[in-house]
């Protein structure tokens, strides 16, 4: 019954985590836009949910003799390749991580909408309406 319940939910629950962690990175992004040197970074969402759901019931290592699953492992921050880089080695385009901080807003706000229509329609169906 538990691992109904947490497939029902789960791929929208690791869209916000890792929509989570997107609005982070973007956020430090737009934060160090005049920062010299600094390269911009980010998360490739899809890829990142593909491999979250993929590796969904993957055993957790505890232990420093347990091997680990290559599913298990998060892809992380890359960099951004910037179409106009600037003089000072920033690689930080302020107009390319609003539209992206945007985006991601929107799309960590469909995933909290559908999980909540979820949650509701169980709660409805356990009550019996």
């Amino acid at each position: 019954m538990t691992t109904l319940l947490r497939n029902h939910l789960s791929i929208h629950a690791e869209a916000l985590k890792i929509s989570e962690r997107r609005g982070a990175v973007l956020a430090s992004n737009i934060a160090n836009a005049a920062t010299p040197g600094y390269k911009a970074r980010d998360i490739d969402f899809r890829a990142e949910l593909a491999e979250r759901v993929q590796g969904q019931g993957v055993p957790a290592v505890t232990n420093a003799r347990h091997i680990a699953h290559p599913g298990a492992q998060s892809l992380g921050a890359g960099y951004r390749i910037p179409t106009t880089a600037a003089l000072d080695g920033n690689t930080v385009e302020i107009a390319v991580e609003q539209v992206q901080f945007a985006e991601n807003a929107l799309r960590q706000q469909a995933s909290l909408t559908l999980l909540n229509r979820r949650i509701s329609g169980l709660r409805s169906a356990i009550r019996g309406e």
